[in-house]
């Protein structure tokens, strides 16, 4: 069904498919657009060393002058990081960015299609996407790709600057399973709980590999499976909803639309609330990034 052929993997990733061992897809949205520089590129690097320490390998995805990465070298890591004008890139930019020869940092529809194609089959982000506030109808690309994607993805829920209800109601409809990591309790991201239950419930590794694992047996392993691991330390309550409340506002004001709404809102937590969103926010992908590992060693 995929191809390997149109991938450049690191030297580190390549031997770890050689060697059969454990890998960890990481996107590379996280890096560009969700956290501010210089901290984006020291958390990167502390991320790959997580799942490394855990025994796995780290696969940060990327788009570099047009070509697919699964795995980045130390230079291409920077590159991400610092360079001036890295798009974000969904599926469907793939193609474009390939015969246009740009760069671009992956979204988590675009990673997980590429971590698919290079056979990884777990994936550790932040949040997902969804269906978004408001009248007009926006939805991300996460959900659909979710559904015709075949990985575990490991993430605390979807961003709390979604509309998490209507986001729940597609993940049913698309038949994408939603497990909850010793909890019930769908996460909220910044926040530990959302406000929406989840129906199955997973406390160990073990068991996600075992629900992975008999997909195929049931014939349903042609999507991906959602397990969601709550932040342990949440951002205060009434702090989160005052800066949801104002950077929506501030968005509608500034025009804001389709796919900048989410990197202009996670600036906007991050500036007013001097940082105490970015410091949740990295212990998301920290936290997850370790049970990703927990989970690939499991399979």
């Amino acid at each position: 069904m995929y191809s390997h052929l149109v991938i450049t993997f690191s030297k580190e990733v390549a031997a770890a498919i050689a060697a059969k061992k454990p890998i960890v897809a990481l996107e590379s949205t996280i890096i560009s657009h969700g956290l501010p520089r210089p901290r984006n590129l020291a958390v990167a690097r502390e991320v790959e060393e997580i799942i490394r320490a855990a025994g796995a390998v780290p696969a940060t995805i990327a788009i570099l002058d047009g070509k697919i990465h699964a795995g980045l070298e130390s230079d291409q890591l920077e590159r991400i990081a610092n360079e001036d004008g890295v798009v974000k890139a969904s599926t469907r930019d793939l193609a474009v960015l390939a015969a246009t020869k740009k760069s671009a940092a992956t979204t988590v529809a675009a990673t997980a299609h590429i971590a698919a194609m290079a056979g990884i089959s777990v994936f550790a982000t932040g949040g997902l996407g969804g269906v978004h506030r408001g009248d007009g109808f926006d939805e991300s690309a996460d959900l659909r790709g979710l559904s015709l994607t075949p990985i575990v993805i490991v993430c605390a829920g979807v961003k709390s600057i979604l509309n998490v209800e209507a986001t729940l109601e597609r993940l049913e409809t698309l038949a994408v399973p939603v497990l909850g990591y010793k909890t019930n309790k769908f996460p909220g991201f910044y926040l530990t709980e959302s406000g929406f239950e989840i129906e199955h419930r997973v406390d160990s590794p073990a068991e996600i590999a075992a629900i992975w694992n008999q997909r195929a047996e049931v014939n349903t392993e042609g999507s991906a499976v959602v397990v969601t691991n709550p932040v342990k330390v949440q951002l205060e309550k009434g702090l989160h909803d005052r800066l949801l409340e104002g950077g929506m506002a501030e968005a509608a004001r500034n025009h804001i639309t389709g796919k900048a709404v989410t990197p202009f809102l996670l600036e906007y937590f991050h500036r007013v609330s001097e940082g105490k969103s970015l410091d949740v926010n990295v212990e998301i992908i920290k936290a997850n990034s370790q049970l990703a590992a927990e989970i690939a060693l499991a399979l």
